[in-house]
């Protein structure tokens, strides 16, 4: 049941303790009906209930502004415009990956690790074309959204980040380390894509070329504000800090999920664990058939040793892990 402002008395009836600890519940209310609409797609109330306590919160920031939350639900709906991105060092570093193209490439790839390792399970993800996004975490409160940049360092997109739905502010669950570093595809879906482009039509503009060119200079604007109604979301692919609660892949993107991330759900294929190249190559197919009826734009499948200890036996070269390859979906 939503509890209103007039059951709360309303700001001018409450003193700075009844004011910070309504703020509160407020928060973490408007975060768990956000996650359960922008992510479990299950909303429990109404746009117009979920409205009503959004302006109930944002009322209690203007009156208490010292008590207000960096990361307050409030912020996802824009900030002040930014004039510059700074460039921020990843704290570890974000690789690219290296791309194949045909069945002999994944078999060369799974050879390799064999002949390094012997059999091992990998763990399978769509490619999203989107925007690579690195979300650090401290005590469970986002702190910073970098972009890829070159790997080493990236462009600080905090501001815009706040305004995606599906990027939590504050984690949920337990487990999940002090100090957290998640990586994700930032993507428009065909659908609000489409809309975007269809209300450009209709006031005389241009069209925008495709979903991901647009995601990117979405998150480039200076006015976060405009950055929220493009309706962006976010999918996240993997989980990197000193030390992690599993040690899969697999496991650690369904974790992920259990802190209010956004993840690929095995139960649609999107992600799944196979024990060989034959498995691979099912997934791959299976994809290749099927991907354009994805609610967003995938151009290929990403193939990862499941185990992490494996990963960090196989290395990196300077530019992309030896424990992970993209295949690519011919255009």
């Amino acid at each position: 049941m939503v509890r209103s402002m007039a059951e709360a008395g309303g700001p001018e009836a409450m003193d700075e303790r009844q004011a910070a600890e309504r703020m509160s519940w407020l928060g973490a209310e408007l975060e768990r009906h956000n996650h359960l609409y922008y992510v479990q797609a299950r909303p429990e109330i109404s746009d117009r209930d979920f409205d009503g306590l959004m302006a109930e919160l944002e009322a209690l920031e203007a009156r208490y502004p010292d008590l207000a939350d960096p990361n307050s639900p409030t912020q996802r709906v824009g900030g002040d415009i930014t004039k510059e991105f700074p460039v921020v060092k990843h704290r570890f570093p974000m690789l690219s990956l290296s791309n194949s193209y045909d069945r002999q490439d994944v078999e060369d790839f799974v050879g390799r690790v064999e002949k390094a390792i012997g059999r091992v399970a990998f763990s399978l993800e769509l490619k999203y074309d989107g925007v690579a996004i690195s979300l650090s975490y401290r005590n469970g409160k986002l702190e910073r959204a970098v972009t890829r940049g070159d790997g080493v360092e990236g462009e600080d997109i905090t501001s815009n980040v706040r305004t995606v739905r599906s990027v939590p502010l504050k984690l949920r669950g337990a487990g999940w380390p002090e100090e957290l570093e998640v990586r994700g595809e930032i993507i428009m879906t065909r659908e609000r894509f489409e809309a975007l482009n269809a209300g450009r039509v209709e006031a005389g503009e241009e069209p925008y070329a495709n979903p991901r060119n647009t995601t990117a200079g979405t998150l480039k604007l200076q006015d976060p504000k405009l950055v929220a109604k493009r309706g962006l979301d976010n999918y996240v692919y993997g989980v990197q800090a000193d030390t992690l609660p599993v040690r899969s892949q697999f496991e650690l993107v369904e974790l992920a999920g259990t802190w209010g991330f956004k993840v690929p759900p095995a139960s649609k294929r999107f992600i799944e664990r196979v024990d060989d190249l034959e498995g691979i190559m099912a997934f791959i197919d299976h994809w290749d058939r099927h991907r354009h009826a994805l609610p967003m734009e995938t151009d290929g499948v990403v193939i990862k040793v499941d185990d992490l200890d494996v990963q960090e036996e196989l290395g990196n070269t300077a530019k992309s892990p030896r424990w992970a390859i993209a295949y690519k979906f011919q255009a």
